[in-house]
Order: C-alpha cells, then structure tokens, then sequence
C-alpha cells in the first residue's frame, strides 16, 4: 500500500534507481540528492547540458546540473544544483529549482513554480505558481495553477538544544508511521491532478488517478486511489 510500486509505473522511468529498496514510499526523498550527485558525477563533462539554456536563465553550478537533450530552459529560470532534468522538458521562464531535484522526461516546471528536494516522474507537470517542496509527483500528474504542496507543519518548532525540527508522523488505518523527515510534502500518484489553489498539508500520500478539486486544503494522511 505504501511502496513505491504502490503509487508509481517505474517501468521505463530513467531514475528509478532512486527507488530501489525502499519500503515506503517517502524514503526516497532522503536519497534525491545523493542519487542526483552520483548520477552527475558519472556523465562525461562535455555532455552535460544537452538541451537549449536560452539567455537570460541561469545556471548556478553547471558541474551539479544535467540537462537532457530537447530540454529548454527559458530566460528567467533559475537552477541550482544538484539538479538532474531529462529530455524534452520545459522549464519555463521565471521557474526556481533549489536543488536536490530529479526531473523526468517530458516534464514542464512552469512560470514561478519552485522545486526543492523533490522527485518529478516522466511527464508530470506543475506548469504555474506553484510550490512543490519535499515531494514526488508521479506520471501525467497535473497540477492546477497556485497549487501548493507544503513540506513544513505549522507547529513545528526546532527543538532549542538541537536546532532540529520534529520528523512528520502519519496514522494510517491506526498505524502510526515515523517517516523520519522534518519537512515532507505530499507523494502523489500516477494520472492525479489537483484543482486551482490547492493546498496540501505535510505529509499527503495520494493515490493514482485522484482528482483534488479546487481550492482544497488536504489534510495529511493516505487517500486510496480513483
């Protein structure tokens, strides 16, 4: 129920190594940037931007960002590294990539949407303002303009001794599961899309082909599929 098989086709999908072993489906986000590092460090230099990087975008690093072929990355886009974007993807002007970050193919990250420490399957899209932190979206999801996939609970307080935060816990069918991540958006699954000014709470697990509709605020928890 909660494997990545669970939310995921990874037949086919170039990265799905990012996957390999984990239990539950949030584990991956612990490896995103290690994966993303070792995978650039093992692409030949000359070969590491493919696709068009126009005037006016920028790239922080660009020995910690691979950019597949057919790729365009518009004026105003901002990547930093450790940064992995496939082939034929649109990453559109005035778009935020923090790093840490996979993007599959045929992916389109849009006008003012920023991505950090998150997982793109091939041809999922958040193509306007919107915010997608700690998180995964899975194959042909869509999400609706001003969507918002928030990765930090309100109440969470770094402890003062250990400057660390609380790791987000899920009940589900009256297990509680410790995902070990302070911060943690939402997993959505394969064919999802969310309306218009969704907002969703830390820790949403949603199943393949859900509809959110819009100006929805999803309260974390496991939502089955269909």
């Amino acid at each position: 129920m909660l494997r990545p098989e669970d939310f995921f086709d990874l037949e086919g999908f170039e990265f799905r190594g990012v996957f390999d072993g984990c239990e539950h489906v949030w584990e991956a986000l612990t490896r995103a940037g290690r994966f993303a590092l070792e995978y650039i460090m093992s692409v030949d230099s000359d070969n590491m931007v493919r696709g068009t990087v126009m005037t006016g975008a920028h790239i922080d690093d660009r020995d910690a960002v691979v950019i597949g072929e057919g790729t365009v990355v518009e004026p105003g886009a901002f990547i930093m590294g450790p940064a992995i974007i496939g082939r034929n993807c649109q990453i559109r002007h005035g778009c935020y990539i923090r790093g840490d970050v996979i993007v599959g193919n045929e992916c389109i990250v849009g006008h003012a949407s920023e991505l950090k420490n998150s997982i793109m399957l091939d041809t999922a899209q958040c193509p306007h303002f919107a915010y997608v932190g700690d998180s995964i979206l899975g194959r042909n999801v869509n999400l609706g303009a001003g969507t918002k996939l928030s990765n930090v609970p309100v109440l969470s307080i770094r402890d003062p001794d250990s400057g660390k935060r609380p790791t987000v816990k899920l009940t589900i069918r009256g297990t509680e599961y410790d995902t070990g991540l302070p911060k943690f958006g939402a997993v959505v699954g394969d064919g999802c899309q969310t309306g218009c000014n969704v907002v969703t709470n830390p820790g949403c697990l949603i199943g393949r082909n859900t509809l959110v509709y819009p100006n929805v605020s999803l309260k974390k928890g496991y939502y089955p599929p269909t």
